[in-house]
């Protein structure tokens, strides 16, 4: 199953990608994906994620098209 990974703000500068694209077969969570799209990468702490636009835990399931957006935690003053 084809599935869209997007990065945003700082997250993008240091994966040093804005997107990929994945396939997977069966069952996979958000945190699947990550670990799949960024093999030499922790998963950094605090971050955000999205299915479709829709802010998710990271054992939240995704299937066949769908989306997957990363952030960076969000500051602001």
């Amino acid at each position: 199953m084809p599935i869209k990974v997007r990065y945003f703000a700082s997250l993008k500068e240091s994966i040093g990608r804005s997107e990929d694209s994945l396939e997977f077969s069966g069952l996979a969570t958000v945190g699947d994906v990550w670990s799949r799209a960024n093999p030499d990468k922790a998963l950094p702490d605090n971050i955000l994620a999205a299915v479709n636009m829709d802010y998710v835990e990271l054992n939240s399931s995704v299937k066949d098209g769908d989306e997957v957006a990363f952030f960076p935690p969000v500051t602001g003053g």
